[in-house]
């Protein structure tokens, strides 16, 4: 039996709970909160910083640097929970701001918002297992699942990005 099975059941908990721990908390308003409008741009930042990350990562496994490889997947996975807890924070502090383009733009930004949305849940399992695959030293299955989950997880830091920088004129 494969190691890394043994870290199923945490991965399907962490791949079900996080989506929904979600959805409940951008129910929840901190009452008399100071919305925390500064963030946007941090977290967008963020997404730039984990995309770039993400490619350098790319890089040096390409190039045999495992150590290097290994370093930065974890700086990114590290970046990607400070996101969320950031995202967050400030959907419970601040009202959601309607996207206020108009026209082809619109169809645009919002294909662009809900695949966003759909491929950042989706990505939650494929980054855990191949987190899981990597440290329990299973590379041939690590490398095969890593081949979906970069482009999924690299389309979702950017596309991240992409939504801020339409959204920014409207906050």
């Amino acid at each position: 039996m494969a190691e890394s099975k043994k870290y199923r059941p945490l991965v399907i908990a962490a791949s079900v709970l996080v989506p929904v721990v979600v959805v409940i908390l951008f129910t929840v308003r901190i009452p008399d909160a100071e919305p925390l409008t500064f963030l946007p741009p941090i977290y967008a930042g963020i997404n730039a910083l984990t995309s770039l990350l993400l490619i350098a990562a790319l890089y040096f496994i390409k190039n045999g640097q495992r150590k290097i490889h290994e370093a930065l997947m974890k700086l990114c996975i590290g970046l990607s929970l400070i996101f969320l807890v950031m995202y967050i924070a400030y959907h419970m502090t601040t009202d959601p701001t309607p996207f206020g383009g108009e026209g082809v733009i619109k169809y645009v930004y919002y294909f662009i918002l809900i695949s966003h949305i759909l491929l950042s849940i989706i990505v939650i399992p494929l980054v855990l297992t191949s987190y899981t695959r990597a440290i329990t030293s299973e590379f041939i299955s690590h490398k095969k699942i890593s081949k979906i989950t970069f482009p999924v997880w690299l389309y979702v830091a950017v596309t991240g990005v992409i939504v801020y920088l339409m959204i920014s004129p409207y906050y």
